[in-house]
Protein backbone atom coordinates (compact mmCIF):
# COMPACT_ATOMS: atom_id res chain seq x y z
CA UNK A 1 0.00 0.00 0.00
CA UNK A 2 1.36 2.92 -0.83
CA UNK A 3 0.02 7.06 0.14
CA UNK A 4 -0.92 9.23 -2.87
CA UNK A 5 -0.57 12.90 -3.06
CA UNK A 6 -2.88 14.45 -5.96
CA UNK A 7 -2.39 18.27 -6.44
CA UNK A 8 -6.16 19.35 -7.88
CA UNK A 9 -7.00 22.26 -9.86
CA UNK A 10 -7.30 24.74 -7.01
CA UNK A 11 -4.17 23.71 -5.73
CA UNK A 12 -5.06 21.78 -2.37
CA UNK A 13 -3.90 18.80 -2.44
CA UNK A 14 -5.80 15.10 -1.78
CA UNK A 15 -4.45 12.29 0.32
CA UNK A 16 -5.51 8.50 -0.54
CA UNK A 17 -3.63 5.03 0.05
CA UNK A 18 -3.73 2.85 -2.94
CA UNK A 19 -2.75 -0.59 -3.77
CA UNK A 20 -0.21 -1.65 -7.11
CA UNK A 21 -1.11 -4.48 -8.92
CA UNK A 22 -0.66 -5.66 -12.52
CA UNK A 23 -3.41 -6.05 -15.07
CA UNK A 24 -3.84 -9.59 -15.70
CA UNK A 25 -5.18 -9.03 -19.28
CA UNK A 26 -2.26 -6.48 -20.71
CA UNK A 27 0.31 -7.40 -18.08
CA UNK A 28 0.95 -3.57 -17.34
CA UNK A 29 0.67 -1.97 -13.83
CA UNK A 30 -2.00 -0.19 -12.18
CA UNK A 31 -2.80 0.95 -9.46
CA UNK A 32 -6.44 1.23 -7.23
CA UNK A 33 -7.15 3.67 -4.61
CA UNK A 34 -8.61 1.66 -1.36
CA UNK A 35 -8.89 4.21 1.01
CA UNK A 36 -9.84 8.17 0.46
CA UNK A 37 -8.29 9.67 3.13
CA UNK A 38 -9.02 14.31 2.84
CA UNK A 39 -7.87 17.46 1.30
CA UNK A 40 -4.61 17.48 3.00
CA UNK A 41 -5.10 21.24 4.71
CA UNK A 42 -8.30 20.03 6.28
CA UNK A 43 -6.02 16.74 8.11
CA UNK A 44 -3.46 19.16 9.13
CA UNK A 45 -5.60 20.50 11.24
CA UNK A 46 -6.41 16.77 13.03
CA UNK A 47 -2.84 15.06 13.28
CA UNK A 48 0.63 16.94 13.78
CA UNK A 49 2.25 15.55 10.31
CA UNK A 50 -0.82 14.02 7.77
CA UNK A 51 1.65 12.84 5.32
CA UNK A 52 4.04 10.48 8.00
CA UNK A 53 0.74 9.44 9.77
CA UNK A 54 -0.82 7.88 7.24
CA UNK A 55 2.12 6.57 5.59
CA UNK A 56 2.65 4.39 8.47
CA UNK A 57 -1.15 4.09 8.34
CA UNK A 58 -0.18 2.41 4.62
CA UNK A 59 2.86 0.57 6.32
CA UNK A 60 0.77 -1.38 8.60
CA UNK A 61 -2.04 -2.20 6.23
CA UNK A 62 0.38 -3.82 3.85
CA UNK A 63 1.39 -5.64 6.52
CA UNK A 64 -2.18 -7.15 7.76
CA UNK A 65 -2.41 -8.01 4.44
CA UNK A 66 0.54 -9.74 4.16
CA UNK A 67 0.02 -11.49 7.51
CA UNK A 68 -3.52 -12.65 5.97
CA UNK A 69 -1.97 -14.69 2.96
CA UNK A 70 0.36 -16.62 5.41
CA UNK A 71 -1.29 -19.64 7.64
CA UNK A 72 0.23 -22.07 9.94
CA UNK A 73 -1.36 -25.74 9.59
CA UNK A 74 -1.03 -27.96 11.64
CA UNK A 75 -0.99 -31.34 10.20
CA UNK A 76 -1.66 -34.80 11.43
CA UNK A 77 -0.12 -37.71 10.00
CA UNK A 78 -2.60 -40.34 10.95
CA UNK A 79 -5.61 -38.49 10.46
CA UNK A 80 -7.86 -40.96 7.97
CA UNK A 81 -9.88 -40.25 5.04
CA UNK A 82 -13.84 -40.01 5.75
CA UNK A 83 -15.56 -42.86 3.89
CA UNK A 84 -16.95 -41.80 0.69
CA UNK A 85 -14.58 -38.47 0.68
CA UNK A 86 -14.17 -37.09 -3.03
CA UNK A 87 -13.43 -33.36 -2.31
CA UNK A 88 -11.52 -32.71 -5.92
CA UNK A 89 -12.58 -29.56 -7.97
CA UNK A 90 -12.01 -28.80 -11.07
CA UNK A 91 -11.18 -24.89 -11.65
CA UNK A 92 -9.71 -25.14 -15.17
CA UNK A 93 -13.93 -24.60 -16.35
CA UNK A 94 -12.98 -20.87 -15.57
CA UNK A 95 -11.50 -20.53 -18.71
CA UNK A 96 -14.84 -22.22 -20.60
CA UNK A 97 -16.89 -19.53 -18.21
CA UNK A 98 -15.03 -16.85 -19.19
CA UNK A 99 -16.02 -17.27 -23.15
CA UNK A 100 -19.30 -18.66 -22.56
CA UNK A 101 -20.62 -14.96 -20.73
CA UNK A 102 -17.85 -12.58 -23.25
CA UNK A 103 -20.21 -14.22 -26.10
CA UNK A 104 -23.74 -13.54 -24.08
CA UNK A 105 -24.56 -16.77 -23.99
CA UNK A 106 -25.93 -16.76 -20.55
CA UNK A 107 -28.13 -13.64 -21.83
CA UNK A 108 -29.92 -15.38 -24.94
CA UNK A 109 -30.64 -18.80 -22.91
CA UNK A 110 -32.04 -16.73 -20.08
CA UNK A 111 -34.26 -14.67 -21.99
CA UNK A 112 -35.19 -17.66 -24.03
CA UNK A 113 -36.71 -19.22 -21.07
CA UNK A 114 -38.37 -16.03 -19.33
CA UNK A 115 -42.05 -16.82 -20.34
CA UNK A 116 -41.66 -20.48 -20.70
CA UNK A 117 -43.87 -22.41 -17.74
CA UNK A 118 -40.93 -24.67 -16.66
CA UNK A 119 -38.57 -23.36 -13.14
CA UNK A 120 -35.50 -24.71 -13.97
CA UNK A 121 -32.31 -22.57 -14.67
CA UNK A 122 -31.33 -23.12 -18.24
CA UNK A 123 -28.61 -21.22 -18.40
CA UNK A 124 -27.36 -23.31 -15.60
CA UNK A 125 -28.24 -26.44 -17.53
CA UNK A 126 -26.70 -25.53 -20.21
CA UNK A 127 -23.11 -24.43 -18.22
CA UNK A 128 -23.17 -27.71 -16.72
CA UNK A 129 -23.24 -29.64 -20.81
CA UNK A 130 -21.20 -27.14 -22.48
CA UNK A 131 -18.40 -27.65 -19.70
CA UNK A 132 -18.65 -31.00 -19.05
CA UNK A 133 -18.84 -31.62 -23.22
CA UNK A 134 -15.30 -30.19 -23.30
CA UNK A 135 -13.79 -31.40 -19.92
CA UNK A 136 -15.51 -34.86 -19.21
CA UNK A 137 -17.35 -35.66 -22.32
CA UNK A 138 -20.02 -38.56 -22.01
CA UNK A 139 -24.17 -38.70 -21.41
CA UNK A 140 -26.43 -36.08 -19.84
CA UNK A 141 -26.89 -38.65 -17.06
CA UNK A 142 -22.77 -38.88 -16.48
CA UNK A 143 -22.42 -35.20 -16.34
CA UNK A 144 -25.24 -34.98 -13.53
CA UNK A 145 -23.98 -37.41 -11.80
CA UNK A 146 -20.25 -35.35 -12.02
CA UNK A 147 -21.75 -31.82 -11.18
CA UNK A 148 -20.02 -31.35 -7.90
CA UNK A 149 -16.70 -31.45 -9.38
CA UNK A 150 -17.31 -27.53 -10.15
CA UNK A 151 -17.46 -24.58 -7.95
CA UNK A 152 -21.22 -24.00 -9.40
CA UNK A 153 -24.73 -24.35 -7.66
CA UNK A 154 -25.90 -26.42 -10.23
CA UNK A 155 -29.65 -26.92 -8.57
CA UNK A 156 -31.70 -28.75 -10.85
CA UNK A 157 -32.18 -32.53 -11.21
CA UNK A 158 -31.40 -35.07 -13.26
CA UNK A 159 -35.03 -34.71 -14.82
CA UNK A 160 -34.60 -31.32 -15.64
CA UNK A 161 -31.53 -31.83 -17.24
CA UNK A 162 -33.65 -34.23 -19.98
CA UNK A 163 -36.65 -31.54 -20.29
CA UNK A 164 -34.37 -28.63 -21.08
CA UNK A 165 -33.50 -30.67 -24.03
CA UNK A 166 -36.85 -30.11 -26.15
CA UNK A 167 -36.48 -26.38 -25.17
CA UNK A 168 -32.88 -26.05 -26.34
CA UNK A 169 -33.81 -28.02 -29.51
CA UNK A 170 -37.00 -25.34 -30.63
CA UNK A 171 -34.17 -22.70 -29.98
CA UNK A 172 -31.67 -23.89 -31.61
CA UNK A 173 -31.68 -22.10 -35.23
CA UNK A 174 -32.26 -18.42 -33.01
CA UNK A 175 -29.09 -19.39 -30.91
CA UNK A 176 -26.58 -19.81 -34.16
CA UNK A 177 -28.02 -16.42 -35.52
CA UNK A 178 -26.93 -15.27 -31.78
CA UNK A 179 -23.94 -16.62 -31.58
CA UNK A 180 -23.03 -15.46 -35.19
CA UNK A 181 -23.82 -11.86 -34.20
CA UNK A 182 -22.32 -12.02 -30.92
CA UNK A 183 -18.61 -13.49 -32.98
CA UNK A 184 -18.77 -10.74 -35.21
CA UNK A 185 -19.04 -7.88 -32.26
CA UNK A 186 -16.94 -9.07 -30.01
CA UNK A 187 -13.80 -11.56 -32.02
CA UNK A 188 -14.73 -9.91 -35.69
CA UNK A 189 -15.79 -12.54 -38.32
CA UNK A 190 -14.42 -12.94 -41.77
CA UNK A 191 -16.58 -14.64 -44.14
CA UNK A 192 -15.02 -14.06 -47.36
CA UNK A 193 -13.92 -17.58 -47.75
CA UNK A 194 -16.53 -20.16 -46.06
CA UNK A 195 -15.48 -24.25 -46.06
CA UNK A 196 -18.35 -26.51 -45.94
CA UNK A 197 -18.40 -30.59 -45.35
CA UNK A 198 -20.68 -33.28 -44.61
CA UNK A 199 -20.11 -35.58 -41.67
CA UNK A 200 -22.13 -38.23 -40.26
CA UNK A 201 -22.71 -39.73 -36.57
CA UNK A 202 -24.09 -43.16 -35.66
CA UNK A 203 -25.91 -44.53 -33.25
CA UNK A 204 -25.04 -47.93 -31.09
CA UNK A 205 -28.99 -49.18 -31.66
CA UNK A 206 -30.07 -52.27 -33.85
CA UNK A 207 -32.89 -50.36 -35.59
CA UNK A 208 -33.32 -46.75 -37.51
CA UNK A 209 -35.95 -44.55 -37.63
CA UNK A 210 -37.45 -41.72 -39.41
CA UNK A 211 -34.46 -39.51 -38.40
CA UNK A 212 -31.94 -42.11 -37.71
CA UNK A 213 -31.63 -43.94 -40.97
CA UNK A 214 -29.20 -47.61 -41.56
CA UNK A 215 -26.03 -46.25 -43.23
CA UNK A 216 -22.32 -46.42 -43.79
CA UNK A 217 -20.89 -43.82 -41.29
CA UNK A 218 -17.68 -42.46 -41.96
CA UNK A 219 -15.56 -45.19 -39.85
CA UNK A 220 -17.10 -47.79 -42.28
CA UNK A 221 -19.78 -48.95 -39.18
CA UNK A 222 -23.39 -49.76 -40.58
CA UNK A 223 -25.25 -48.61 -37.96
CA UNK A 224 -28.43 -46.25 -37.67
CA UNK A 225 -26.53 -42.60 -38.66
CA UNK A 226 -27.31 -38.78 -38.98
CA UNK A 227 -26.05 -36.44 -41.26
CA UNK A 228 -24.66 -33.60 -40.56
CA UNK A 229 -23.49 -30.10 -43.01
CA UNK A 230 -21.33 -27.81 -40.99
CA UNK A 231 -19.80 -24.09 -42.43
CA UNK A 232 -16.95 -22.51 -40.89
CA UNK A 233 -15.47 -19.08 -41.61
CA UNK A 234 -12.50 -18.47 -43.20
CA UNK A 235 -10.88 -18.70 -39.46
CA UNK A 236 -11.83 -21.95 -38.80
CA UNK A 237 -14.67 -20.98 -36.60
CA UNK A 238 -18.07 -22.56 -36.47
CA UNK A 239 -20.76 -20.76 -38.33
CA UNK A 240 -23.37 -22.46 -39.12
CA UNK A 241 -24.84 -26.32 -39.18
CA UNK A 242 -28.00 -28.56 -40.05
CA UNK A 243 -28.85 -32.18 -38.88
CA UNK A 244 -30.69 -34.04 -41.89
CA UNK A 245 -31.60 -38.15 -41.82
CA UNK A 246 -28.98 -39.99 -42.52
CA UNK A 247 -30.40 -41.56 -45.87
CA UNK A 248 -30.03 -37.36 -47.31
CA UNK A 249 -26.68 -37.46 -50.11
CA UNK A 250 -23.61 -35.19 -49.31
CA UNK A 251 -24.91 -32.66 -52.30
CA UNK A 252 -28.90 -32.26 -50.90
CA UNK A 253 -27.53 -30.80 -47.73
CA UNK A 254 -25.52 -27.77 -49.07
CA UNK A 255 -28.50 -25.63 -49.91
CA UNK A 256 -30.30 -25.56 -46.49
CA UNK A 257 -27.21 -24.68 -44.50
CA UNK A 258 -25.82 -22.23 -47.05
CA UNK A 259 -28.84 -20.95 -47.90
CA UNK A 260 -29.40 -20.08 -43.93
CA UNK A 261 -26.07 -18.08 -44.10
CA UNK A 262 -27.07 -15.97 -47.10
CA UNK A 263 -30.35 -15.20 -45.92
CA UNK A 264 -29.41 -14.28 -41.85
CA UNK A 265 -25.69 -13.90 -41.57
CA UNK A 266 -25.21 -10.87 -43.76
CA UNK A 267 -21.57 -12.30 -44.55
CA UNK A 268 -21.71 -9.83 -48.11
CA UNK A 269 -20.19 -12.00 -51.00
CA UNK A 270 -19.00 -15.69 -50.07
CA UNK A 271 -16.28 -18.38 -51.71
CA UNK A 272 -17.75 -21.24 -50.19
CA UNK A 273 -15.13 -23.65 -50.43
CA UNK A 274 -16.06 -28.02 -50.51
CA UNK A 275 -15.46 -31.34 -51.73
CA UNK A 276 -16.41 -33.31 -55.03
CA UNK A 277 -19.60 -34.62 -53.32
CA UNK A 278 -21.17 -30.91 -53.07
CA UNK A 279 -20.30 -29.99 -56.74
CA UNK A 280 -23.24 -30.38 -58.68
CA UNK A 281 -25.13 -28.14 -61.30
CA UNK A 282 -27.78 -27.11 -59.07
CA UNK A 283 -25.37 -26.12 -56.14
CA UNK A 284 -23.44 -24.08 -58.30
CA UNK A 285 -26.13 -22.40 -59.92
CA UNK A 286 -28.07 -21.88 -56.69
CA UNK A 287 -24.84 -20.35 -55.04
CA UNK A 288 -23.90 -18.45 -57.61
CA UNK A 289 -27.09 -16.98 -58.54
CA UNK A 290 -27.49 -12.70 -60.31
CA UNK A 291 -26.89 -9.41 -58.94
CA UNK A 292 -27.00 -6.84 -61.16
CA UNK A 293 -25.61 -8.53 -63.93
CA UNK A 294 -22.81 -10.10 -62.22
CA UNK A 295 -22.21 -13.96 -60.07
CA UNK A 296 -23.10 -12.58 -56.80
CA UNK A 297 -21.20 -15.81 -54.54
CA UNK A 298 -18.54 -18.22 -55.89
CA UNK A 299 -16.93 -21.49 -54.92
CA UNK A 300 -13.63 -23.34 -54.99
CA UNK A 301 -14.50 -27.00 -55.26
CA UNK A 302 -12.76 -30.14 -55.76
CA UNK A 303 -13.17 -31.48 -58.93
CA UNK A 304 -13.09 -35.62 -59.88
CA UNK A 305 -10.48 -36.67 -62.30
CA UNK A 306 -10.90 -40.26 -62.49
CA UNK A 307 -14.82 -39.84 -63.19
CA UNK A 308 -14.66 -36.92 -65.50
CA UNK A 309 -15.11 -36.74 -69.05
CA UNK A 310 -12.48 -38.41 -71.78
CA UNK A 311 -11.45 -34.89 -72.92
CA UNK A 312 -11.15 -33.33 -69.15
CA UNK A 313 -8.91 -36.27 -68.51
CA UNK A 314 -6.97 -36.35 -71.63
CA UNK A 315 -6.34 -32.18 -70.67
CA UNK A 316 -5.07 -33.61 -67.12
CA UNK A 317 -2.59 -36.09 -68.59
CA UNK A 318 -1.18 -33.67 -71.38
CA UNK A 319 2.70 -32.33 -70.48
CA UNK A 320 1.81 -29.02 -72.18
CA UNK A 321 1.39 -26.15 -70.00
CA UNK A 322 2.22 -27.57 -66.97
CA UNK A 323 4.67 -25.35 -64.92
CA UNK A 324 7.00 -25.91 -60.99
CA UNK A 325 6.57 -23.57 -58.05
CA UNK A 326 8.96 -21.52 -59.81
CA UNK A 327 6.61 -20.89 -62.12
CA UNK A 328 9.13 -22.30 -65.12
CA UNK A 329 8.08 -25.40 -67.37
CA UNK A 330 7.95 -28.21 -65.47
CA UNK A 331 10.19 -31.12 -66.27
CA UNK A 332 9.97 -35.09 -65.45
CA UNK A 333 12.11 -34.42 -62.05
CA UNK A 334 9.51 -31.78 -60.97
CA UNK A 335 7.88 -32.73 -57.55
CA UNK A 336 4.98 -30.41 -57.98
CA UNK A 337 3.62 -29.06 -61.07
CA UNK A 338 0.38 -27.07 -61.56
CA UNK A 339 -1.36 -25.61 -64.81
CA UNK A 340 -4.87 -24.12 -65.73
CA UNK A 341 -7.41 -23.02 -68.37
CA UNK A 342 -10.34 -20.76 -68.13
CA UNK A 343 -13.49 -22.66 -69.91
CA UNK A 344 -16.87 -22.69 -70.98
CA UNK A 345 -18.39 -25.71 -69.19
CA UNK A 346 -22.54 -26.57 -69.40
CA UNK A 347 -24.30 -27.61 -65.99
CA UNK A 348 -27.34 -29.43 -65.66
CA UNK A 349 -29.50 -27.10 -63.59
CA UNK A 350 -32.82 -28.62 -62.00
CA UNK A 351 -36.00 -25.80 -62.46
CA UNK A 352 -38.41 -25.56 -59.65
CA UNK A 353 -41.12 -27.34 -62.42
CA UNK A 354 -38.77 -30.68 -62.47
CA UNK A 355 -37.30 -29.86 -65.63
CA UNK A 356 -33.88 -30.06 -66.06
CA UNK A 357 -31.88 -27.77 -68.60
CA UNK A 358 -28.21 -26.84 -69.32
CA UNK A 359 -26.53 -23.38 -67.97
CA UNK A 360 -23.63 -22.52 -69.36
CA UNK A 361 -20.74 -21.56 -66.33
CA UNK A 362 -17.57 -19.64 -67.04
CA UNK A 363 -14.86 -21.09 -64.57
CA UNK A 364 -11.03 -21.45 -64.21
CA UNK A 365 -9.89 -25.27 -63.84
CA UNK A 366 -6.67 -25.86 -62.04
CA UNK A 367 -4.26 -29.12 -61.85
CA UNK A 368 -1.56 -30.24 -59.72
CA UNK A 369 0.26 -33.14 -59.30
CA UNK A 370 2.52 -33.69 -56.74
CA UNK A 371 5.15 -36.46 -56.67
CA UNK A 372 4.32 -37.32 -52.67
CA UNK A 373 0.20 -37.35 -53.82
CA UNK A 374 1.41 -40.29 -56.19
CA UNK A 375 3.98 -42.45 -54.20
CA UNK A 376 0.65 -42.21 -51.23
CA UNK A 377 -2.02 -43.11 -53.28
CA UNK A 378 0.70 -46.19 -54.63
CA UNK A 379 1.58 -46.97 -51.20
CA UNK A 380 -2.72 -46.83 -50.03
CA UNK A 381 -3.84 -48.62 -53.11
CA UNK A 382 -1.05 -51.90 -52.57
CA UNK A 383 -3.02 -53.17 -49.40
CA UNK A 384 -6.61 -52.75 -51.31
CA UNK A 385 -5.33 -55.13 -54.30
CA UNK A 386 -3.94 -57.50 -51.69
CA UNK A 387 -7.36 -57.42 -50.74
CA UNK A 388 -8.68 -57.41 -54.27
CA UNK A 389 -6.76 -60.26 -55.86
CA UNK A 390 -7.95 -62.66 -52.43
CA UNK A 391 -11.51 -61.27 -53.24
CA UNK A 392 -11.07 -63.01 -57.00
CA UNK A 393 -9.46 -65.96 -55.34
CA UNK A 394 -11.92 -66.80 -52.29
CA UNK A 395 -14.95 -64.67 -53.15
CA UNK A 396 -17.02 -66.46 -50.60
CA UNK A 397 -14.97 -64.98 -48.17
CA UNK A 398 -16.39 -61.89 -48.47
CA UNK A 399 -19.72 -59.90 -48.56
CA UNK A 400 -20.44 -56.28 -50.29
CA UNK A 401 -19.65 -54.39 -46.94
CA UNK A 402 -16.24 -56.38 -46.21
CA UNK A 403 -15.02 -56.63 -49.56
CA UNK A 404 -15.29 -52.60 -49.39
CA UNK A 405 -12.87 -50.81 -51.64
CA UNK A 406 -10.97 -53.73 -53.27
CA UNK A 407 -14.43 -54.88 -55.59
CA UNK A 408 -14.02 -52.33 -57.91
CA UNK A 409 -10.68 -54.11 -58.90
CA UNK A 410 -12.30 -57.25 -59.64
CA UNK A 411 -14.68 -58.15 -62.74
CA UNK A 412 -17.92 -60.49 -62.31
CA UNK A 413 -18.44 -59.79 -59.27
CA UNK A 414 -22.13 -59.93 -58.09
CA UNK A 415 -23.82 -59.55 -54.28
CA UNK A 416 -27.28 -60.77 -52.75
CA UNK A 417 -28.84 -57.69 -52.56
CA UNK A 418 -30.75 -58.70 -49.47
CA UNK A 419 -27.69 -60.39 -47.80
CA UNK A 420 -24.99 -58.29 -49.50
CA UNK A 421 -23.53 -62.41 -50.06
CA UNK A 422 -20.96 -63.11 -53.35
CA UNK A 423 -23.24 -64.82 -55.78
CA UNK A 424 -22.43 -67.69 -58.09
CA UNK A 425 -22.11 -66.60 -61.08
CA UNK A 426 -21.40 -68.39 -64.61
CA UNK A 427 -17.90 -66.51 -65.09
CA UNK A 428 -15.88 -66.79 -62.19
CA UNK A 429 -14.53 -63.56 -60.68
CA UNK A 430 -11.28 -62.49 -61.73
CA UNK A 431 -8.87 -59.45 -61.11
CA UNK A 432 -9.01 -56.83 -63.14
CA UNK A 433 -5.70 -55.37 -64.10
CA UNK A 434 -6.63 -52.67 -66.40
CA UNK A 435 -9.01 -51.07 -64.25
CA UNK A 436 -5.62 -50.78 -61.74
CA UNK A 437 -3.37 -49.60 -64.96
CA UNK A 438 -6.01 -46.87 -65.48
CA UNK A 439 -6.86 -45.77 -61.85
CA UNK A 440 -2.48 -45.33 -61.82
CA UNK A 441 -2.35 -43.27 -64.71
CA UNK A 442 -4.11 -40.62 -62.55
CA UNK A 443 -2.05 -41.03 -59.26
CA UNK A 444 -0.96 -37.61 -57.81
CA UNK A 445 -3.19 -35.57 -59.97
CA UNK A 446 -6.13 -33.28 -58.37
CA UNK A 447 -8.73 -31.22 -59.93
CA UNK A 448 -10.05 -27.64 -58.65
CA UNK A 449 -12.89 -25.91 -60.41
CA UNK A 450 -13.31 -22.03 -59.67
CA UNK A 451 -15.91 -19.22 -60.23
CA UNK A 452 -12.90 -17.25 -59.65
CA UNK A 453 -11.20 -16.69 -62.74
CA UNK A 454 -9.06 -14.00 -61.39
CA UNK A 455 -7.59 -15.78 -58.50
CA UNK A 456 -3.77 -16.87 -58.84
CA UNK A 457 -3.49 -21.11 -59.54
CA UNK A 458 -1.09 -20.76 -56.49
CA UNK A 459 -4.10 -19.08 -53.99
CA UNK A 460 -7.03 -21.35 -55.57
CA UNK A 461 -4.85 -24.34 -54.40
CA UNK A 462 -4.24 -22.77 -50.95
CA UNK A 463 -7.76 -21.74 -50.65
CA UNK A 464 -9.03 -25.21 -51.61
CA UNK A 465 -6.20 -26.39 -49.31
CA UNK A 466 -7.69 -24.58 -46.50
CA UNK A 467 -10.55 -27.31 -46.59
CA UNK A 468 -8.19 -29.32 -43.80
CA UNK A 469 -9.76 -26.76 -41.16
CA UNK A 470 -13.61 -28.40 -41.09
CA UNK A 471 -12.03 -31.76 -41.29
CA UNK A 472 -10.09 -31.61 -38.62
CA UNK A 473 -12.92 -30.06 -37.00
CA UNK A 474 -14.82 -33.24 -37.56
CA UNK A 475 -11.91 -35.03 -35.95
CA UNK A 476 -12.22 -32.77 -32.75
CA UNK A 477 -15.75 -33.22 -32.68
CA UNK A 478 -15.68 -37.25 -32.55
CA UNK A 479 -12.65 -37.61 -30.15
CA UNK A 480 -12.38 -34.66 -28.25
CA UNK A 481 -15.89 -33.68 -27.96
CA UNK A 482 -16.76 -37.73 -28.12
CA UNK A 483 -20.22 -36.19 -30.11
CA UNK A 484 -20.78 -39.70 -31.10
CA UNK A 485 -22.27 -42.56 -29.70
CA UNK A 486 -25.27 -40.27 -29.30
CA UNK A 487 -27.10 -41.31 -26.13
CA UNK A 488 -30.71 -40.08 -26.64
CA UNK A 489 -33.23 -41.35 -29.09
CA UNK A 490 -35.61 -38.91 -29.10
CA UNK A 491 -35.03 -36.47 -32.50
CA UNK A 492 -35.49 -32.72 -30.22
CA UNK A 493 -33.48 -34.67 -27.33
CA UNK A 494 -30.56 -35.80 -30.75
CA UNK A 495 -31.30 -31.82 -31.53
CA UNK A 496 -30.28 -30.45 -28.70
CA UNK A 497 -27.03 -32.90 -27.88
CA UNK A 498 -25.78 -31.02 -31.33
CA UNK A 499 -26.32 -27.87 -30.06
CA UNK A 500 -24.57 -27.95 -27.14
CA UNK A 501 -21.70 -29.84 -29.49
CA UNK A 502 -21.72 -27.12 -31.54
CA UNK A 503 -21.69 -24.16 -28.52
CA UNK A 504 -18.79 -26.34 -27.24
CA UNK A 505 -16.76 -26.87 -30.07
CA UNK A 506 -17.40 -23.00 -31.13
CA UNK A 507 -15.84 -22.07 -27.31
CA UNK A 508 -12.83 -23.98 -27.74
CA UNK A 509 -12.04 -22.51 -31.24
CA UNK A 510 -12.10 -18.79 -29.44
CA UNK A 511 -10.12 -19.87 -26.83
CA UNK A 512 -7.32 -21.54 -29.72
CA UNK A 513 -7.78 -18.43 -31.45
CA UNK A 514 -7.09 -16.20 -28.27
CA UNK A 515 -4.23 -18.20 -27.47
CA UNK A 516 -2.53 -17.70 -30.78
CA UNK A 517 -3.52 -21.22 -32.06
CA UNK A 518 -0.47 -22.62 -30.43
CA UNK A 519 -2.06 -25.22 -29.05
CA UNK A 520 -4.18 -28.28 -29.67
CA UNK A 521 -7.53 -28.55 -28.22
CA UNK A 522 -6.32 -31.48 -26.85
CA UNK A 523 -3.56 -30.16 -25.12
CA UNK A 524 -5.93 -27.57 -23.95
CA UNK A 525 -8.65 -30.30 -22.55
CA UNK A 526 -6.37 -31.85 -20.74
CA UNK A 527 -4.90 -28.87 -19.18
CA UNK A 528 -7.91 -27.58 -18.60
CA UNK A 529 -8.81 -30.63 -16.56
CA UNK A 530 -5.93 -31.13 -14.52
CA UNK A 531 -6.02 -27.58 -13.39
CA UNK A 532 -7.82 -29.04 -10.48
CA UNK A 533 -7.65 -28.80 -6.27
CA UNK A 534 -8.46 -30.34 -3.39
CA UNK A 535 -10.26 -28.89 0.07
CA UNK A 536 -6.76 -29.34 2.02
CA UNK A 537 -7.56 -26.95 5.30
CA UNK A 538 -11.02 -25.54 6.10
CA UNK A 539 -12.02 -23.33 2.96
CA UNK A 540 -8.25 -23.78 1.32
CA UNK A 541 -7.78 -25.20 -1.66
CA UNK A 542 -4.45 -26.71 -2.78
CA UNK A 543 -3.57 -26.74 -6.63
CA UNK A 544 -0.66 -29.43 -7.85
CA UNK A 545 -0.38 -28.11 -11.56
CA UNK A 546 0.71 -25.67 -13.53
CA UNK A 547 2.46 -25.98 -17.04
CA UNK A 548 3.33 -23.87 -20.33
CA UNK A 549 -0.21 -24.51 -21.79
CA UNK A 550 -2.05 -23.71 -18.43
CA UNK A 551 0.10 -20.26 -18.57
CA UNK A 552 -0.78 -19.49 -21.63
CA UNK A 553 -4.86 -20.19 -21.47
CA UNK A 554 -4.53 -18.08 -18.07
CA UNK A 555 -2.81 -15.28 -19.98
CA UNK A 556 -5.09 -14.97 -22.93
CA UNK A 557 -8.09 -15.32 -21.19
CA UNK A 558 -7.30 -13.18 -17.89
CA UNK A 559 -7.62 -15.87 -15.60
CA UNK A 560 -4.75 -16.82 -12.84
CA UNK A 561 -4.68 -20.41 -13.08
CA UNK A 562 -1.04 -19.73 -11.01
CA UNK A 563 -1.76 -19.78 -7.38
CA UNK A 564 -0.80 -22.81 -5.56
CA UNK A 565 -3.28 -21.96 -2.48
CA UNK A 566 -6.34 -20.49 -2.92
CA UNK A 567 -9.31 -19.44 -0.25
CA UNK A 568 -12.83 -20.79 -1.70
CA UNK A 569 -14.08 -16.95 -1.26
CA UNK A 570 -11.37 -15.85 -3.77
CA UNK A 571 -11.93 -19.17 -6.29
CA UNK A 572 -16.04 -17.73 -6.38
CA UNK A 573 -14.25 -14.37 -7.38
CA UNK A 574 -12.22 -15.16 -9.81
CA UNK A 575 -15.01 -17.31 -11.28
CA UNK A 576 -17.50 -14.09 -11.10
CA UNK A 577 -15.20 -12.19 -12.33
CA UNK A 578 -15.48 -14.54 -15.52
CA UNK A 579 -19.23 -14.01 -15.84
CA UNK A 580 -18.86 -10.17 -16.36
Amino acid sequence: MNLKQSRRKDGRVYLSIEKSYRDKITGKPRAKTVKSLGYLDELEKVYDDPIAHFKEVARKMTEEEKSQKKLTLSINMDEKLSAGTDNRKNFGYAAILKIYHELGLDIFFKNKSRHENFEYNTNSIMILLVVSRLLCPGSKKKAFEEKDRYFERFNFSLADVYRSLSHFSKVAKKFQRYLNSQIKEKYGRNTKTIYYDVTNYYFEIDEGDEFRKLGMSKEKRRDPIVQMGLALDTDGIPLSYELFPGNTVDKETFRPVIGEIRRNYDTGRIIVVADMGIITGDNIFYLQGKEKGRNFNGYVFSFSVRGATKAFKGYVLSDEGYVDNDGKPADEDADFKMKSRVIARDINVTLPSGKVVKKTVYEKQVIFWGRKYALKAKAEREEVLKKAHDLAVNPQKYTKATSYGAAKYVKNLKFDKKTGEVLNVKERPVFDAAKVAEDEKYDGYYAIVTSELDMSDVEVIETYRGLWKIEETFRVTKGVLETRPVYVSLQDHINAHFLICFIALTIMRLIQKKMGKLYSAEKIVESLNRISCSNEYENIYLFDYRSEVSDAVGEALGVDFTNKRLRLGDIKKILAQTKK
